[in-house]
């Protein structure tokens, strides 16, 4: 037996960059596919479980949220192990203790298959739960951001924001954003290029040129 035979395959993860892998599957809403999203951003993640108290804080601050992701053309669209059943059952009972009703989409992934190409499930883990995941797919198909979270860390709905405003200003005005950038803070001109670029930026405002701040950005 070869090398190449006792080596243990290699997870599929999707990465930043990758096309995200296309999947079908039931969900709250209906049968949904990955392809189906094609033209709009998506917010794609997962949870560990349903009816505990860290995944139902985040549902519920999503859905709060969500007309800020409509306005950025983004859908929303969860995952996690539990069934279709159980789902459907703990979003009917947020709507009746907490007056929020969850509008989005939740993948019943009973059999993991989706979990583990996106790799919301760590290999060698004790529990098949996922852990909470995040990938912002853009229009064309593609990952543009990931996030890990352990399962006993919630998300910050506004950092999510924050990353997609992000992605969605670099990519509409060629710049970059710096460390904490919001909207309306200054963004940053790329790398220059050449030396010549370099130069001419050394020139601007004496900044330096390797961070050159462009103009505040919406």
């Amino acid at each position: 037996m070869t090398e190449t035979d006792t080596a243990p395959p290699q997870p599929l993860t999707a990465r930043i960059d990758d096309i995200a892998p296309d999947f079908t599957a039931r969900t709250t809403q209906g049968e949904v596919s990955l392809s189906g999203y094609h033209g709009r951003w998506l917010l794609f993640f997962s949870h560990p479980a349903d009816f505990t108290p860290v995944c139902t804080s985040e549902f519920i601050a999503l859905q709060k949220a969500k007309p800020q992701f409509d306005a950025l053309n983004c859908d929303l669209l969860g995952l996690s192990v539990d069934s279709l059943y159980a789902h459907i059952a703990w979003v009917k009972d947020i709507e009746a203790r907490f007056d929020v009703k969850i509008t989005f989409p939740i993948i019943e992934d009973i059999s993991m298959a989706v979990s583990r190409v996106y790799g919301m499930i760590h290999e060698g883990s004790a529990t098949t739960a996922a852990v909470r995941s995040v990938f912002f797919i853009d229009p064309e198909g593609y990952v543009r951001a990931l996030i890990h979270y352990p399962m006993n860390v919630g998300r910050s709905v506004d950092e999510l924001l924050r990353v997609l405003h992000a992605l969605q200003t670099s990519d509409a005005c060629h710049l970059a954003t710096p460390e904490g950038w919001k909207p309306g803070d200054e963004a940053v001109l790329p790398p220059p290029l050449d030396q010549a670029e370099a130069d001419k930026r050394s020139a601007m405002n004496g900044g330096a040129w390797y961070l050159t701040h462009a103009e505040a950005t919406q």
